[in-house]
């Protein structure tokens, strides 16, 4: 008698690739051997998700995907980006020989490659695009639920879709159910419904439904996603994708608060108590910051939760450049691109604003002013400098309060967590990975036929 797992695995659920096939030898070759073999599956896969860790060339093969789908097709293809994301994509298509093309409107649409911003895809008939991809689709549980809709609408009508993003966050299972509806592979609720159950003493959290432990999720994952940290995930050398030390430096600020009904309140206790002590510290962490970056000659990179902070922190900072949501896009794209190609050597902005896909590289130094709880807000403003590609040694300085500890530990804990969710991903899904892709062909189902149809009369 088979056992219930048996059973299962005989009606597993398997997205039905949609592509079609390509050679590696046609692919570019300036792309590395392990970034060729991802392009290829995903072009056979005709819906494929991308979940690469920063600096290993997700932006290059959206180019290259995108330049094939773009000669089979015969029609422009869109790539969806961050704001100034987009302009990254650009130079990088020009290194790689490539040409993109920047749009703001429909009316700028070319032949072949296309990128703008999401914040401009209101303007544009995806109906013209065969293909279309998502860079940085990690930001799209960040829209509202409006935008996040309108972008999985859109791509309904688009039969090729890409979605590229760093390691998603382990404890949101949410963003692989955009995802997957994104590509329309499932729903978000139903991939919920099929494969999790919600804890109900933790409300609003989901694990796996007991009977899939057995790989069964991952096995469906792995047949529409890559998930890897490194070439070597794959089987290839991680010669160049070794990433240099990181230091991470704390500097907790004494409290100068007065007792409160006759006791001191040592530490935050609730996010009304938290945005007080961040706006009650505010002079003194931005004033630690600027002397720590004004005693230095190399770049620098400040990030920053409030307005205040940030006007404080460009004032008390000769020479730093300011990015924050006052100014026009224009202005930012400006700013962002200068920073990164070391035209402005000291940048003050958000997480918010500049946390997604921008590569600053030419930058190893950041400080910080105060956290918040956000793990993923904080890996990601970290991976803006530590990335695949960076040759220095990266310094990370965090200014806070000491009421604000249990911020920080806080992150700390979900920090470990992560790694070690992100860990057992990686070893779920490496050899199911390897073993998809390696493999990948375009699945047919051959049809014989062995009756002549016979129709009814009244047709």
């Amino acid at each position: 008698m088979k056992s219930y797992t048996e059973f299962l695995i005989e009606k597993e659920i398997k997205d039905k690739s949609s592509g079609f096939e390509v050679e590696i030898k046609t692919l570019n070759p300036m792309l590395f051997d392990w970034q060729k073999v991802l392009v290829r599956w995903s072009l056979i896969r005709g819906r494929a998700a991308l979940f690469e860790d920063c600096g290993l060339g997700k932006g290059l093969q959206q180019i290259e995907w995108a330049k094939v789908v773009s000669k089979h097709e015969q029609g422009p293809v869109m790539i969806l980006a961050p704001l100034a994301v987009a302009e990254q994509m650009v130079s990088e298509g020009e290194k790689f020989k490539t040409t993109v093309n920047l749009c703001k409107t429909q009316a700028d649409i070319k032949d072949g490659v296309n990128v703008t911003n999401y914040e401009k895809m209101h303007k544009f008939d995806f109906s013209a695009f065969p293909g279309v991809s998502c860079d940085e689709s990690g930001i799209l549980k960040h829209f509202s639920s409006a935008t996040r809709n309108e972008i999985i609408e859109m791509a309904k009508i688009v039969p090729f879709r890409l979605a590229a993003t760093a390691t998603p966050a382990p404890n949101d299972h949410g963003e692989l159910g955009n995802h997957a509806e994104y590509l329309g592979v499932m729903t978000r609720s139903e991939m919920l419904s099929t494969f999790f159950v919600n804890d109900t003493s933790d409300t609003g959290t989901w694990r796996l439904r007991g009977h899939v432990q057995d790989n069964i999720f991952w096995k469906w994952m792995s047949s529409w996603a890559v998930m890897m940290t490194k070439p070597s995930d794959l089987g290839y050398d991680d010669d160049g994708f070794i990433l240099p030390a990181i230091h991470y430096h704390e500097t907790i600020l004494k409290s100068k608060a007065k007792p409160k009904k006759g006791f001191y309140q040592t530490q935050v206790t609730d996010l009304n108590d938290r945005r007080r002590v961040r706006r009650e510290t505010m002079d003194e962490r931005c004033q630690a910051v600027a002397d720590l970056v004004n005693a230095s000659d190399e770049g620098w990179l400040v990030w920053c939760e409030l307005n205040p902070e940030g006007e404080l922190l460009h004032k008390l900072i000769p020479g730093s450049i300011e990015v924050a949501g006052r100014h026009s896009d224009d202005v930012k794209t400006e700013r962002l691109m200068g920073f990164a190609k070391g035209k402005y050597r000291k940048l003050v902005t958000k997480p918010k604003i500049a946390g997604h896909g921008m590569n600053f590289q030419v930058c190893r130094n950041a400080a910080v002013v105060g956290l918040t709880d956000s793990w993923e807000s904080m890996y990601q403003f970290v991976r803006r400098i530590w990335r695949f590609g960076q040759k220095r040694e990266v310094n990370i300085h965090i200014f806070m309060e000491e009421r604000e500890g249990p911020i920080i530990r806080n992150i700390r804990e979900k920090d470990k967590r992560a790694q070690d969710m992100i860990k057992n991903m990686i070893i779920h899904t490496k050899e199911l990975t390897r073993t998809e892709i390696l493999s990948a062909k375009r699945e047919n189902v051959d049809y014989f036929p062995q009756e002549k149809m016979r129709l009814p009369r009244w047709i």
